[in-house]
């Protein structure tokens, strides 16, 4: 560390990064220890095959936490897999973990689900910690103060043989939202409002540190919305410091004991920036300016405010027009076409970005006492076996199938079109998933992302709407 770094003060990022370095190579990267490894069924395999053929074994199997999330069904669990890869990759990991003694929550496990929705229910993310998977949107346990990324399969490899990573360290950005958001404004949309201002390249080669009063009125559920998308955005990752909102929050969890939580606590309350500390790039959002948003291209950055028209082709930079006007034909959509009152043919409300509790009590509160529009099918799937039960039990889930909606079982689910939840070609899906790129949600399927309200009043009426005005 430099000395005018010790004099300015540091960044939370700086705290958690140094204690966690093994070694510096001089004009390289570190070796940058790893506090926890999660796993699944699709980057996994390729990784355990090579360590076999390299006989190398699992360095320490008890950092090492595995579920089944992308592939499995999201009904009719407890019969097998029909999908013959998607059967061949859940197996190889039950072997695998069995193998080299893993913990592994897998299908029909009581906290079998979503990877980046099992880890911080579970206790297993905590503050301060390095956190890695190979899956991009590892960003989501930023929202507890952690370095946590997504990783490829020969890293996956890596960590699993030395428990260590190799990582160049990246610049640091500071995103602050303060004030009141309006009224139906959720993280989901705060997130997309971002990425639509910065683009989808707009933070790359950093890691985004997000701050402010508005952040700090958050609850943990939409925290990690905005660090689940942080990525988007070209980010490495995204992270927030831990508060008493984390610290409530992860108090009781299944791993994470009364003793070890007290004595935790005095060390994730050191996790914050310094008030001098010194950053890259900072960015200040007044957080009355952002309103519902929708997304209306082939990338989370092609959004807009649910009242606005799509951008006109002279209002685009020259650089971007071509994919522009390709995203246009794909979604068959105009410019300076409104979106406000669309015609949707799917509603998913699901995956690692709003599958936890809170998405579906705001779901519930919203379409109690409604109906869904006879033409749209409206798709649920809770985040996990947890969410899934906890959803029955506060009477959601008689709430959602009153309106018409089907309640499934955990998974990924439509977020990625790896399982058998698929949109069909040319039909119009409203998502609180992630990622709207073509074919995502299947082949030529056109995705639209929202928040769990917008997507929830789009099941409603049967066309992008307001929520606010039905509220």
């Amino acid at each position: 560390m430099s000395g005018k770094l010790n004099l300015m003060g540091k960044t939370l990022f700086d705290k958690i990064w140094e204690c966690h370095i093994v070694k510096e190579i001089e004009e390289g990267p570190s070796v940058l220890y790893i506090d926890r490894h999660y796993i699944h069924e699709v980057t996994s395999p390729q990784a355990f095959r090579s360590l076999e053929e390299k006989n190398i074994p699992v360095f320490r199997p008890h950092q090492v936490w595995a579920t089944a999330d992308h592939n499995i069904p999201t009904q009719d669990q407890h019969l097998p897999i029909k999908d013959t890869l998607s059967a061949q990759q859940v197996q190889l990991l039950t072997e695998n973990c069995r193998k080299h003694n893993i913990k592994l929550m897998g299908i029909g496990h009581p906290f079998n689900g979503i990877v980046h929705v099992i880890g911080p229910e579970l206790g297993i993310t905590q503050p301060g910690m390095t956190i890695v998977c190979g899956d991009s949107h590892t960003s989501t346990h930023g929202a507890f103060g952690c370095l946590a990324f997504g990783i490829g399969t020969s890293e996956v490899e890596m960590v699993l043989a030395t428990q260590c990573l190799l990582q160049h360290r990246p610049k640091i950005m500071r995103i602050q939202i303060d004030g009141q958001l309006q009224p139906g404004v959720l993280s989901k949309d705060i997130i997309l409002y971002l990425i639509a201002r910065l683009s989808t390249n707009g933070a790359t080669g950093y890691f985004i540190e997000f701050a402010g009063d508005t952040i700090r009125n958050l609850s943990m559920e939409a925290r990690m919305t905005i660090c689940n998308m942080s990525i988007e955005m070209g980010a490495r990752g995204g992270l927030i410091a831990p508060d008493e909102t984390t610290f409530t929050y992860l108090r009781n969890r299944e791993f994470l004991s009364d003793e070890e939580w007290e004595k935790q606590l005095p060390i994730w309350k050191t996790l914050y920036s310094d008030p001098a500390a010194s950053f890259d790039k900072e960015i200040r959002i007044n957080a009355a300016d952002i309103s519902p948003m929708i997304t209306y291209g082939t990338n989370p950055g092609m959004g807009v405010g649910i009242g606005d028209k799509i951008p006109l082709l002279k209002d685009v930079e020259a650089s971007a027009q071509k994919d522009y006007r390709h995203a246009l034909a794909y979604m068959g959509l105009n410019e300076g076409q409104a979106m406000n009152g669309l015609h949707i043919d799917y509603v998913f409300i699901g995956s690692c970005t709003n599958a936890r509790i809170e998405d579906l009590r705001i779901v519930a509160d919203f379409i109690k006492g409604k109906k869904k529009s006879e033409h749209v099918t409206a798709w649920i799937v809770p985040g996990s076996k947890q969410v899934a039960e906890q959803a029955e039990q506060e009477g959601i889930g008689t709430i959602l199938r009153d309106a018409g909606f089907q309640l499934r079982q955990p998974g990924c689910s439509a977020c990625l079109a790896m399982n058998e939840d698929k949109i069909p070609e040319g039909k119009y899906c409203v998502s609180t998933s992630n990622r709207n790129f073509e074919g995502r949600q299947g082949i030529n399927a056109r995705t639209i992302l929202a928040s769990p309200l917008t997507a929830a009043a789009a099941a409603i009426t049967g066309h992008i709407c307001d929520a606010r005005m039905l509220l």
